[in-house]
């Protein structure tokens, strides 16, 4: 039971004011916070990131991600506008065809660490 009351009164007790301090100033404001959060929640699609992968390999345009991931161009033309309101991917025009890749290198690192993350 004294176990429970420390762990209560540590919710509203600092035991280490500096270190809070510093996490406190150097955190991001809510607004930022809430935006990261719907940023990363764009990744939770496995549509979405079956199209980022294939697009971290090269350019492709919608006919040829539909038929390398087996989708309808439907399908992909829709993921792709979430991704591209999202500054993940961009588009380049080739006379009636557009073209589709990872929007800058940010978004291939996002790629390659999560990658990472997940066999180290």
């Amino acid at each position: 039971m004294s176990e429970i009351s420390d762990i209560e009164k540590c919710e509203f007790l600092y035991l280490h004011e500096d270190a809070v301090r510093e996490v406190r100033e150097k955190m991001p404001d809510e607004n930022t916070l809430y935006d990261l959060a719907e940023f990363f929640k764009i990744f939770g699609d496995s549509t979405r990131i079956r199209i980022l992968y294939a697009l971290f390999e090269r350019e492709l345009c919608v006919c040829d991600i539909a038929g390398l991931l087996n989708l309808t161009q439907t399908a992909v033309s829709h993921q792709l506008r979430i991704l591209k309101a999202n500054k993940l991917v961009k588009a380049r025009r080739d006379g009636k065809t557009i073209f589709y890749s990872l929007d800058d290198k940010h978004v291939h690192d996002i790629l390659d660490m999560g990658i990472e993350h997940l066999f180290d």
